[in-house]
Formats: C-alpha cells, structure tokens, sequence
C-alpha cells in the first residue's frame, strides 16, 4: 500500500476557499476578508510542504484564517476610527437580517467573536474551536453561550420598525 500524501496545494486550495471565505466574511467582515484571505493562503503555501499526511487540513487553515482575522482585530484597534457628521435625526434602527446579526457578533467580546465566528461560519466542533483557541472545550462552549445570550438579548431588545 502506497504512503498516504499531501493533495496538490491546488486542490487543497479549491476544497477549502469557500470555507475560508466564508469564514473570514464572517469575522472581519467583507471589506478586510479578501486581503485577509490572500495572506491566510500564502501563510498556507509556506508552511504545506512540511505537514504529515495525517494533518486535519480543514481545521489548519482555518486556524490560520483565525489568526489572519485577529491581525484584523487588532489592526483596528490601532487605527482611530472616523466619526460621521452628527444627523439632524435619528438613524433608523437597523435591519434584522444576516449582515446585521454577523455585524452585532463582531461588536461581541473577543473570545465570544471568535468562539461564535468559528462554530458557525467555519462550521467547526467545539472540541476543534478549543484546538484552534488554546482553550478547554468546557471554555469554548462557555464563551459560545454567553455570547448567544447577549445576542439574544439584544435582539430582543430592539425596537420594531414601523
């Protein structure tokens, strides 16, 4: 029996991208997830050649998207953020659709962010999530529900639109 191999880097890219994408859309939002998703497959191309076989390819790339998106994060913080001219009315509340939820889970506290970005954007386990975060699996999943709990708050505290 042949020794198991590393797919081509192509393929891995084609079976992974929408993952990824999808992923980092999530996390960062669509304005910063393409350059994001560039590097986390440059990082990729580097360090593939010295996997074993065996690796989880799913579960490292989107760690390496994780850490893509935390650079992100990060990135913003440092960055003063513009302030828009004061409205003469208020603005109306925002909409409830799956932008708007993904936009309140990135205003969400890091670990919750990231905890909740990879359990339902990159679809991943909670015993990966605790893989990925360097955290118990008994941490993941407290972090995953307190943030679903003040999500939940917060859409049951906004206002019906008239």
């Amino acid at each position: 029996m042949p020794a198991a191999r590393l797919p081509p880097f192509q393929r891995f890219l084609d079976t992974h991208r929408d993952d990824v994408l999808r992923f980092l859309i999530a996390s960062i939002g669509r304005h910063d997830a393409d350059d994001a998703f560039q590097e986390t497959f440059l990082a990729a191309l580097r360090a593939y050649p010295r996997l074993t076989p065996d690796s989880n390819l799913r579960g490292w790339v989107l760690t390496i998207a994780h850490r893509k998106a935390l650079d992100v994060h990060r990135a913003r913080r440092r960055n003063p953020l513009p302030v828009p001219d004061i409205q003469e009315r208020p603005a109306q509340p925002a909409g409830d659709g799956p932008a708007d939820h993904w936009e309140r889970v990135r205003a969400l506290p890091p670990r919750q962010r990231e905890v909740l970005t990879l359990r339902y954007a990159a679809d991943l386990t909670h015993a990966e999530i605790a893989r990925a975060l360097g955290c118990s699996e008994e941490a993941a999943r407290r972090a995953a529900a307190d943030g679903l709990k003040t999500l939940r708050k917060e859409l049951r505290d906004v206002p019906a639109t008239p």
